[in-house]
């Protein structure tokens, strides 16, 4: 079983809530990452994504300079924890639809788990790929009653990785 804590980086991106969308799109341009966790009196107050910034700021014609970061970020937040095991932060994300997982310890950021961290930890056999690529794709699958097989090829990639890991 994989923890969570050797997968997840630990030198987390942010940026303050007060920050403007322009300051917060040039770090993640320059750090090349998708999303950054945002800050709020050095807690986490939400996260920052690309599809954040497409949404609500390019999509409405906003000026990222005058924008700030609180006003277009995503605030409510699932987060983990380190001492999760790989399958129950991936289990975590899909029933989220969420693609970043912060990790949260004793109420203070210690890292960030993606859906890329689990794909590069995870044997790569079709039926991970396929929940994987779900994932992906889960804005465009909308929800995962409608999608069963995505659902059972998550339950199956679980149950084949416990099997492999006894």
């Amino acid at each position: 079983m994989i923890r969570i804590e050797k997968l997840m980086v630990k030198r987390v991106t942010t940026v303050d809530v007060d920050d403007s969308v322009l300051d917060a799109t040039k770090i993640m341009n320059s750090h090349n990452i998708g999303c950054l966790v945002v800050l709020e009196k050095d807690r986490v107050a939400g996260i920052l994504t690309e599809r954040d910034l497409l949404k609500r700021v390019l999509e409405t014609c906003r000026n990222p300079d005058a924008t700030k970061v609180h006003e277009v970020m995503t605030s409510r937040i699932v987060f983990g924890s380190p001492d999760m095991q790989l399958t129950e932060a991936t289990r975590l994300m899909f029933a989220n639809r969420i693609k970043k997982l912060p990790i949260l310890e004793d109420d203070m950021l210690v890292g960030l788990i993606t859906l890329t961290d689990v794909a590069r930890a995870t044997r790569t056999d079709e039926q991970t790929m396929k929940l994987i690529e779900a994932l992906s794709n889960m804005h465009i699958l909308g929800e995962t009653s409608g999608n069963p097989g995505v659902a059972e090829s998550a339950q199956t990639v679980h149950m084949k990785n416990n099997r492999q890991n006894k």
